[in-house]
């Protein structure tokens, strides 16, 4: 490996050795070898040096997942820039946030929205990502690449943006060495080779498609099946000819409710990763009856990139998220930051080399959550027993307090979602006269079921302690999630404020 820390020269270091074998698949199409990716990304960085990129300076994306939008982010990267990545669902009021706290030197948007990005973006250079057009990032590319700038471990190599249910979004800075340590330990954690061929289908603006999926497949030096979206029929026939998937429970939910889905269907399949919010161990369990294969889920932020991993080989836990991965150290802590016995929830913190350097320009909020010792304090709550392994609770702002009890949902959407009929549930607590918080799920029933509020509460009677038994239950049909699949509570609790009176 170079000694450029870099992680886009340990990539194209991997790379080299690769030579002209598929690095990027598309519908098929061969679109990029190993062996395009130094001149493809060097020529990439060179037109955006022309616009005024430089090493430390912010660009800002905000772009439809495309082959030429990894490229951006190598070539952003190779540059010495810090790429900041955003959901293409953000509004123009949402975008103006960003571009004003990161400042960038360059925007990169999709065509349609160029005329708008540009009344935001100040002195900011806006280019779009598309083949054809004015104002294009692709045209003009010169001749020469750029070199691959030397960065130290420090620098860093992207912000990316919190999702902000408690306030206004927060930048997460993650360096060189940040990515390349989590890379290389998942790598080896989950037994990555050149021999792989990984099911691309997340979206990359976010750390599980962006971090975890892609720098997998570079580091391995492994073939990517690229999807732009999510198609089960076209993921199931790909399983053919590939051997990795990553994706999130939503993923996993709709695949197992294809016909299609057998064990011989999965092929030459070897590990099926699920993450981002998560998974039901009823899911769990079904995805293996169906195929053959148990899940492997794991547990990570964007602030520390991959923390917990259910063991590539020994027992994956359903309902779990494993074990500390390698390098890292994790406590259950009181909110006073005291460590707690084995087996008592509290809040779970995280030390090592992954862990973010702070929130950019926020000095305040990094103190707070990062403690003097370094360890991160990640808002989840969970358990370790004494084997070490991980489950999790809930967030802390998820935790209900009712009558002075402490209550953590997790445990009675557990009992709710193990009840015919019941697809999920979200447990969440409302502000209460007599008790300060309430006890009220909010259930999603599977297709064609019938599913009552009282035989809910009926069948809880017997299993929960009376003070963490629903004050109500609402039936619905879906529960709302993020892009990311993860039920977003903070809605929940906004639609149904009123609902106790």
């Amino acid at each position: 490996m170079s000694t450029n820390a870099n992680i886009v020269a340990q990539f194209l270091a991997v790379a080299a050795q690769q030579g002209s074998k598929p690095f990027l698949v598309e519908g098929g199409e061969l679109l990029l070898s190993f062996a395009d990716l130094d001149a493809e990304t060097g020529r990439l960085a060179a037109r955006l040096a022309a616009l005024g990129g430089r090493p430390g300076e912010r660009i800002v994306v905000q772009v439809d997942k495309s082959p030429q939008n990894v490229l951006l982010y190598l070539a952003s990267v190779r540059l010495g820039m810090v790429y900041v990545p955003l959901n293409t669902a953000y509004t123009a009021a949402e975008l103006a946030y960003f571009i004003g706290d990161a400042e960038p030197a360059v925007v990169v948007c999709r065509p349609q929205d160029a005329a708008s990005v540009r009344e935001l973006a100040g002195s900011a250079q806006v280019v779009t990502l598309s083949t054809a057009g004015d104002g294009t990032l692709l045209d003009n590319i010169p001749a020469d690449p750029s070199p691959v700038a030397q960065r130290s471990a420090d620098d860093l190599a992207a912000i990316l943006y919190t999702s902000g249910t408690t306030g206004r979004s927060k930048g997460a800075m993650l360096s060189h060495g940040n990515l390349l340590s989590n890379a290389l330990t998942l790598k080896d954690y989950w037994h990555w080779s050149s021999d792989d061929v990984l099911i691309h289908i997340l979206p990359i603006y976010h750390v599980h498609g962006l971090f975890v999926a892609l720098h997998g497949a570079l580091l391995a030096g492994a073939t990517m099946l690229f999807h732009r979206g999510f198609d089960p029929a076209q993921i199931i026939v790909d399983f053919s000819r590939a051997s990795v998937l990553m994706g999130v429970p939503t993923h996993y939910t709709r695949l197992t409710a294809m016909d299609e889905l057998t064990p011989d269907a999965c092929g030459p399949m070897r590990l099926f990763v699920s993450g981002s919010a998560p998974l039901l161990a009823d899911a769990h369990l079904r995805f293996e009856e169906k195929t053959g294969h148990r899940i492997l889920e794991r547990y990570g932020m964007t602030e520390t990139g991959m923390i917990c991993s259910n063991p590539y080989e020994g027992d994956r836990v359903a309902g779990t998220v494993g074990f500390a991965l390698p390098g890292e150290e994790v406590r259950i802590c009181d909110e006073s930051g005291e460590a707690l016995a084995k087996g008592e929830p509290g809040i779970l913190e995280v030390r090592g080399p992954n862990v973010f350097k702070g929130y950019w320009r926020n000095s305040e909020k990094t103190a707070e959550d990062i403690r003097a010792d370094g360890f991160f304090i990640t808002g989840d709550v969970a358990t370790q027993d004494t084997e070490g392994r991980v489950t999790l609770v809930g967030r802390a702002k998820d935790l209900i307090i009712s009558g002075g009890l402490n209550i953590y949902p997790k445990e009675i959407e557990e009992a709710i979602d193990a009840l015919p009929g019941i697809e999920e549930s979200a447990v969440i607590g409302l502000p209460d006269a007599d008790f300060g918080e309430a006890v009220v799920a909010i259930v999603a029933r599977r297709k064609g079921a019938e599913v009552q509020e009282e035989a809910i509460k009926a069948a809880l009677q017997g299993q929960l302690a009376r003070f963490k038994q629903p004050r109500r239950v609402v039936v619905v049909d879906a529960l709302p999630r993020n892009a990311m699949g993860k039920v977003q509570k903070a809605a929940l609790r906004q639609e149904y404020a009123g609902l106790l009176g």
